[in-house]
């Protein structure tokens, strides 16, 4: 990471409006015309370059930010879609047909846990989950059939971090494809320069940052973007989870304050995951020398972002969580809300919310217990008022005690 700076090459995109203005000009046509039938035949083949065919294909706002991403990422192509879980599906089922195998991370994603869990099977896709922290466990649970790997840098949401560059090294070994979804992790880590084949990200969190829109993205080698788009048996293309003229131009916008947005996200947790850890929390944060994966993790990312805006801690029951996240949206302090990257802090119990799609035996093998929130954190100006007010709420429901915390 220490060669590559995301914000840089994002930073070194200029594209100019129609008219000469300094947004490019959005392009709200859901169809082109051809100046010659022959063209329109080329472009069908995918021969013609520079051509439009039809929006759910591409068009030019969505390839304004094609190139964006791909750049954030250090990939040769990007392709966005309409949501996260429209850029995961058709990328899985592009690489994967009836009696493939695809091992992934025990912690991910609800909606991809589903995915993987209950969808794919009927296509005649079967899905090992293993402890993507354990390497061994990983590669004895590859077997001839298996077409991909897959997980979260940073998981969703046990925050448990995936070894890349050693999950990389297996997968090339077992000629298999990294499939890697950086959610939680944009411009801190690059996964493909660590050797992830794929990534993904959900643009509706971090990226976007403004909690008004969903929208997802596969970074790729061309080839495999160009696979998706194929008229005759790209996955994106005939599933249609196309990403809006409009939204896209949106979300344009947006990525170019990801790396200030970024910093103030990853300061802020570290303050108070480092505060709720020495009043006696149970805190989980890839920036606390307590993280399991904290030196890990600390070598793969790009310091100057840090190590990320997501943090959980455990208040033991809840019914106690669920008491302090509505006195906390009370108090202002944010949202009782699902998602994250926006600029108030968002918390939520995932076992009830985000994960519930993941058995209740199963979220309790990984260690997702009853009374653990995860917090989004925000862009608070002045995160000591804002620990303080926590601090409060958790001390008037006995989360914490006065005198304990008082004394820290």
């Amino acid at each position: 990471m220490k060669d590559f700076n995301p914000a840089d090459n994002i930073q070194d995109l200029q594209y100019f409006g129609e008219f000469g203005g300094v947004n490019p000009s959005i392009s709200d046509s859901s169809t082109y015309t051809f100046l010659s039938a022959k063209t329109m035949f080329d472009t069908f083949e995918g021969n013609a370059e520079g051509c439009y065919l039809y929006s759910r294909h591409s068009s030019p706002s969505n390839l304004y930010l094609d190139k964006a991403l791909a750049a954030m990422e250090g990939t040769e192509s990007a392709n966005v879609a309409a949501s996260g879980m429209g850029a995961i599906t058709p990328t899985l089922l592009q690489l994967c047909g009836t009696g493939d195998h695809i091992v992934s991370s025990r912690t991910i994603y609800g909606g991809t846990y589903a995915f993987l869990k209950n969808f794919t099977p009927k296509f005649g896709i079967k899905t090992t989950f293993v402890d993507i922290t354990k390497l061994d466990v990983v590669e004895a649970s590859i077997t001839p059939d298996t077409k991909v790997l897959y997980c979260e840098t940073v998981s969703n949401p046990l925050l448990e971090v995936a070894d890349i560059a050693g999950l990389a090294k297996i997968a090339k070994k077992h000629n298999i494809k990294l499939v890697v979804d950086n959610t939680f992790s944009p411009l801190s880590v690059a996964p493909a320069k660590l050797g992830a084949d794929i990534v993904i990200h959900s643009l509706t969190k971090y990226i976007n940052g403004s909690s008004d829109t969903v929208g997802g993205v596969v970074c790729a080698s061309q080839e495999f973007v160009n696979s998706l788009k194929n008229v005759n048996n790209g996955a994106s293309m005939l599933l249609g989870p196309t990403m809006d003229s409009l939204r896209s131009a949106s979300v344009m916008k947006n990525l170019r304050t990801l790396h200030i947005r970024i910093k103030q996200h990853s300061h802020n947790a570290l303050y108070l995951a480092e505060k709720f850890e020495k009043d006696g929390l149970k805190t989980v944060y890839p920036g606390l020398k307590s993280h399991p994966s904290h030196e890990l993790y600390k070598s793969m990312i790009n310091p100057e972002y840090g190590f990320g805006g997501m943090m959980t801690i455990d208040v033991g029951t809840l019914d106690k969580a669920n008491e302090l996240m509505e006195l906390m949206q009370q108090r202002n302090l944010g949202y009782l809300a699902v998602s994250l990257g926006f600029y108030k802090t968002l918390f939520s119990a995932p076992g009830t919310s985000t994960s519930s799609e993941i058995p209740l035996e199963e979220q309790a093998a990984m260690g997702l217990t009853d009374g653990l929130i995860r917090f989004s954190i925000g862009l608070d100006n002045d995160i000591e008022r804002t620990y303080s007010m926590m601090r409060s709420c958790m001390e008037e429901l006995g989360v914490l005690d006065k005198s304990i915390a008082l004394a820290n």
